[in-house]
């Protein structure tokens, strides 16, 4: 084997001894907690980390004492293996093992010097396509690289994405459903800097509505909600808790499209923290599709797009 294929991910802790290292790394990452000064960005994080600890750990215990990007990401390298059998497939995490530069070792031994890299987030943002590409470039500077930024564009995967909403729906009618697309916020001040991930999230969107009609799957509604923000910044918005409460006694299925692989902000924040919300609102019925994690129609996306680097 000459090249590598290295998907990369935020990451997620695989034991809940290592939930404070995951937090650590994350409020550390200048494109994270965007303070030019290092020393307040420490202290900022520090703060950060010593409230949000004991809640996530908790949190982490509902999934079984570990985050479940890990599961589904090893599954999934697994498949692409097997499809790709003149390449070496791996992860690497940007927050917690395996990191950037133990990967990358690993790869030098194998005698590697070609890798591809592919960022599993659909949407360019510098809070993580930016971080992750940058991490990896920093210690991987005698390889010959190449990467993609992006793929919400990309017509197979939108057809995932909906493949995971009817697999939810299963025979249910989908014209009863108000349909929201969930993805993770972002800090307004961050997007007013010049970083695309909204104006991608509202084009991936229409594209999305478009594949629906050419699939003529309907809906009672369809529309865009931010979920998991923190502290007391400005976020974008609607929030996905505001959503929900324009759907009261009504029915409602969620399809978190920044996401790739299931994680704690689907199966904890979506799945158990907004169902509940959901509960309160008397909403009755809440759906949550799937990430496309192993799916094998994604497995052929990411095929697809590692192949048009060769």
């Amino acid at each position: 084997m000459k090249k590598a294929l290295v998907l990369l991910n935020m990451g997620g802790p695989n034991s809940l001894k290592e939930v404070e290292l995951f937090l650590k790394n994350m409020f550390n990452d200048k494109n994270i907690i965007t303070v030019k000064n290092s020393f307040i960005r420490s202290l900022i994080a520090f703060m950060i980390v010593n409230s949000r600890k004991k809640e996530a750990q908790e949190n982490y215990k509902n999934l079984g004492g570990k985050s479940p990007i890990i599961g589904h990401t090893k599954r999934l390298i697994e498949k692409l293996q097997n499809e790709l059998k003149d390449t070496y497939v791996t992860y690497a995490m940007r927050y917690t093992p395996p990191f950037a530069k133990d990967v990358i070792k690993d790869i030098k031994e194998r005698n590697i010097t070609q890798i591809t890299l592919i960022p599993l987030y659909p949407h360019y943002s510098t809070t993580t396509t930016k971080s992750s590409l940058e991490d990896f470039y920093l210690n991987a500077k005698e390889f010959k690289l190449n990467h993609i930024e992006k793929f919400y564009e990309n017509k197979n995967f939108n057809r995932v994405l909906i493949k995971k909403i009817k697999d939810e729906l299963k025979e249910k009618d989908s014209n009863e459903y108000n349909l929201i697309f969930s993805v993770h916020s972002l800090p307004q001040k961050i997007i007013d800097r010049g970083d695309p991930y909204q104006k991608e999230i509202l084009s991936h969107v229409e594209l999305l509505k478009k594949e629906l009609k050419n699939q003529n799957l309907n809906f009672k509604s369809i529309s865009l909600a931010y979920q998991s923000k923190l502290g007391p910044v400005k976020w974008l918005k609607p929030s996905l808790e505001e959503k929900l409460k324009s759907f009261k006694k009504g029915k409602v299925i969620i399809s978190p499209i920044s996401f790739t692989i299931d994680n704690s902000e689907t199966e904890f924040e979506l799945n158990i923290e907004y169902n509940e919300i959901a509960k309160e609102l008397k909403i009755t019925d809440y759906l949550v599709a799937k990430c496309p994690n192993d799916d094998d129609d994604f497995v052929n996306v990411l095929i697809s797009i590692f192949n048009s680097f060769r």
